[in-house]
């Protein structure tokens, strides 16, 4: 297929050659009519695949961190060595993308791919992940970073590419649907884990709507809490596609020319206003009488950030690695072998929002399966420790997850941070060596809310009235990490902009003492957690106007001198109820202008006087009577001791159960106080959560119950055990530590059995310190040797052990052999210490020797 513009040359765009083969037709049809199928020239690319090579690990071939570029030349090389797609060209190498851009350093992979794999497959599948766009030019594969050259601005700049109704399109059809439409989600994940995820601005007209998602693999709730918030992104609103009809005889824009797939134009949107619109798809039609034609489909902005999403969501869900065993043969016991070092370490950060409206980062980290020991000798992996940290010089390294296979997801960290990782093996206990460091900053919050709608202004008896309606413009709600709108005014004539007032949801803010007569300019702009603000709202002028003759403002109005008999008639004179609450200007009653005694409690109706009606200290304590408040219900309070800064919140705006707050000097990482209805039922169950460290990964919780009571380090969120914890409850108790992974556990129980056990692991005996109780491990002595002193950590012991030994014997026969009537031969502990302990044989062997020792 190919274009030309205005008589010039013929050109060819991309994506444009196709290939016949399929055909149909039927040999009686006197028409002659034939049918073909022709896909574009890139359906041969199924056409190679991966084949095996010598470096195979679990029947897979390993690509250890290398960039997309690196892996598809790999296909096309190893595939035309073999004759195989011979008219393919690429435009790309191992660092370089088809632009002749730097591959994305952040985009590295690290993939375990079968063989019989074709290059098609994993082409579409580097581009739903969102590491690569690709395209055909010809015979050309042209691969590039995502979002950049297919994804070419035209919608801004000085000549703009505007499909305008009437000239560039015929027709504007637009098909929305709510079918898919959710609010409230349900993540289902690894041992139990459920975490609900909900979206009140959703647009479900009939009330809450829920659906389900079984998320394998996952076992962190931040993890699961991001790939909710996704999820409902993604069908929280109306879908809509847009259609739009294309005509040629008198547009000035035309595809291929002016515009291709991937890029932004303006278009009319959902309800026919120019917008910034993505085209993803263009079709061309020719009608009987041989006229061309054809339409576009359009994304706006709401329907490319599902799109990210999704993207966004594979690349946890996937890790970049593919399924498979540890590889290699079975090996004996791994007698202390050090595993290797794991290779081609990946690690994917992505930035989301809590459940309090804060940023947190997600990583998902993947590398390569260890199969052999630092020798190269195979050995049998137990699993892997993924380990982090803030990337500072003698920052301490923290053990974040642990996990049987090759990649694990983690969650949350502090947004905005630069984090170190690093892997290791373990086999038999033995900790393997680590892979090298990578370093990956997690994105601060910098994407602001959007704009607010309009300021709703309007004004009275020297007072302005600001109001907002809680949405921004679209209208689409606020997100969840919203925190305020800012309400701007100056004086036109003299600028000088100023903050006066704060919504942090829909309602208005009063300004008072405006003089009469003099504009006034207001806007609005939103902010976030973050600290992002959106741009300005529509700009609204307004004065206030005075109620009098402008010879009276400032003046008493004496009825006998200023007011005229008969002129205000009966129907304009103030009679009960028409003097209310928001009508008196604040400060506007003084004591002076009432008789004593003349406001009587029956005279106050309920809410007629409001703060602003009161001087600074009007009603103070002798105001009041002793038994004022005796009895009454205070409802809907928010009571806080001061502002900002240290202060205690009771009742806080969003809070689900009766809660007391404890704020810090600075931020919102509060402490707080509150009590539960839903832990057990009919009981108020006490909770004390602390703030978050400086971290954003840890926080400690009391909760206590009338039969059951914890305390412990927790996640961020204070819903995962992280660190140690104490459980006293009327049939049990437990003191411990738990930090997600079972390999890790220990604790000490007891119950009303009376009986207790110890879960866990002991102390290897080189991690002594002379004051500890019990030491146990093992050690191997290889080659042939009559004695060994074996050493109790790096310095002595307080005082003598007494040692619990035991040998085996590494003889003809070996530890493995079974049921050869091997000889045993003598061994005897010969010598013991504060230092160490001695063993001595009846003749040179290699052994192995297992003990338990306590301090006397």
């Amino acid at each position: 297929m190919e274009y030309a513009a205005n008589g010039g040359a013929w050109v060819e765009p991309p994506n444009a050659r196709f290939l016949r083969i399929k055909r149909s037709g039927d040999s009686t049809d006197r028409a002659g009519s034939r049918s073909y199928d022709l896909p574009g020239w890139a359906w041969l690319l199924r056409k190679v695949v991966l084949y095996p090579n010598s470096a195979m690990v679990d029947g897979k071939r390993q690509f250890n961190a290398v960039s997309a570029g690196a892996i598809l030349a790999t296909f096309i090389q190893e595939g035309k060595a073999r004759g195989a797609l011979s008219g393919l060209t690429y435009l790309f190498s191992d660092s370089r993308d088809s632009g002749n851009k730097e591959w994305d350093s952040t985009r590295r992979l690290t993939l375990a791919i079968e063989p019989g794999k074709d290059l098609l497959s994993v082409l579409i599948n580097l581009g739903e992940q969102g590491v690569i766009d690709w395209r055909m030019q010809g015979r050309e594969l042209q691969v590039f970073n995502p979002d950049t050259v297919l994804g070419t601005d035209r919608a801004s700049g000085p000549s703009p590419v505007d499909l305008r109704l009437g000239r560039d399109i015929t027709e504007a059809p637009d098909t929305g649907t709510l079918e898919d439409a959710v609010s409230a989600i349900l993540i289902g994940g690894e041992a139990g884990l459920s975490v609900e995820v909900t979206n009140p601005a959703a647009v479900a007209p009939w009330g809450r709507w829920e659906t389900y998602q079984s998320q394998s693999g996952v076992s962190d709730e931040g993890t699961a809490r991001l790939l909710g918030l996704n999820a409902l992104e993604r069908v929280g609103r109306e879908r809509v596609q847009v259609t739009r009809g294309l005509m040629f005889d008198r547009a000035r824009w035309l595809p291929f020319e002016h515009y291709q797939p991937g890029d932004y134009v303006l278009a009319p949107g959902d309800g026919g206003a120019m917008e910034s619109l993505r085209l993803r798809q263009i079709t061309l039609s020719v009608d009987t009488g041989g006229q061309v034609g054809g339409n576009v489909v359009l994304n706006d902005r709401f329907l490319e950030r599902e799109i990210r999403l999704a993207r966004q969501a594979a690349g946890i869900l996937d890790g970049g690695v593919g399924s498979g065993g540890s590889g290699g043969e079975p090996a004996p016991e791994s007698n202390n072998r050090v595993p290797a070092a794991p290779q081609g370490l990946v690690v994917n950060a992505i930035a989301y929002i809590d459940e309090a409206g804060y940023p947190r980062g997600q990583i998902t980290a993947a590398w390569a399966a260890v199969v052999a020991d630092v020798a190269g000798v195979a050995l049998n992996i137990d699993g892997y420790e993924l380990f982090a940290r803030v990337n500072q010089t003698g920052a301490p390294w923290m053990q974040i997850a642990v996990s049987d296979s090759t990649t694990v997801a983690y969650s949350p960290l502090q947004a905005g941070t630069r984090y170190a990782f690093k892997v290791r093996a373990t086999s038999a206990g033995v900790k393997g060596d680590f892979s090298p460091q990578v370093v990956v900053e997690i994105e601060a919050d910098t994407e602001p809310p959007p704009v607010p709608s309009a300021p709703q202004v309007s004004t009275r008896l020297g007072v302005i009235h600001v109001a907002w309606d809680g949405l921004g413009v679209g209208p689409v709600p606020m997100p969840a990490d919203f925190f305020a709108v800012k309400v701007w005014m100056q004086d036109p004539l003299a600028p000088g902009a100023a903050v006066v007032g704060q919504l942090e949801a829909a309602g208005s803010v009063v300004i008072p003492d405006q003089p009469y007569g003099a504009d006034r300019e207001l806007w609005l702009t939103s902010i976030d957690r973050s600290g992002n603000e959106s741009a300005a709202s529509t700009h609204t002028v307004v004065a206030t106007q005075p109620v009098v003759d402008t010879d009276l403002i400032g003046q008493i109005v004496n009825g006998a001198t200023h007011i005229i008999d008969g002129t205000i008639p009966a129907d304009a004179k103030v009679t009960a109820g028409t003097i209310t609450g928001q009508l008196i200007q604040a400060g506007a009653i003084q004591t002076g202008h009432l008789t004593a005694n003349a406001v009587t409690a029956d005279k106050v109706q309920a809410g007629s006087i409001q703060a602003g009606h009161l001087a600074a200290a009007a009603i103070t304590a002798d105001k009041l009577a002793a038994t004022a408040i005796d009895g009454k219900t205070i409802t809907g309070a928010y009571i806080r001791t001061a502002a900002s800064g240290r202060r205690l919140e009771l009742a806080p705006p969003g809070a689900s159960f009766p809660e007391m707050r404890f704020y810090p000097t600075s931020g919102g990482n509060y402490s707080r106080i509150y009590t539960r209805d839903d832990v057990y039922t009919g009981e108020a169950t006490l909770t004390i959560t602390t703030s978050q460290n400086s971290g954003a990964t840890y926080r400690a919780q009391m909760q206590m119950g009338a039969t059951r009571t914890t305390l412990g380090v927790m996640d961020a969120a204070a819903t995962s055990q992280r660190g140690g914890y104490l459980e006293i409850a009327n049939d049990h108790a437990a003191y411990g530590y738990y930090a997600g992974g079972a390999n890790t556990q220990c604790f000490i129980w007891f119950d009303d059995s009376g009986r207790w056990q110890v879960r866990g692991r002991y102390w290897d005996s080189n991690f002594a310190d002379p004051y500890d109780a019990i030491h146990a491990g093992s050690w191997t002595v290889s080659g042939s040797a009559l004695w060994v002193i074996y050493r109790y950590g790096t310095t002595d012991m307080a005082t003598n052990m007494g040692p619990v030994v035991t040998v085996r014997d590494g003889r003809a026969g070996g530890p493995t052999n079974w049921e050869n009537n091997y000889i045993a031969r003598p061994w005897v502990l010969t010598g013991s210490s504060p230092y160490g302990f001695q063993i001595n044989l009846d003749s040179a062997a290699s052994f192995a020797f297992y003990f338990w020792c306590h301090r006397h």
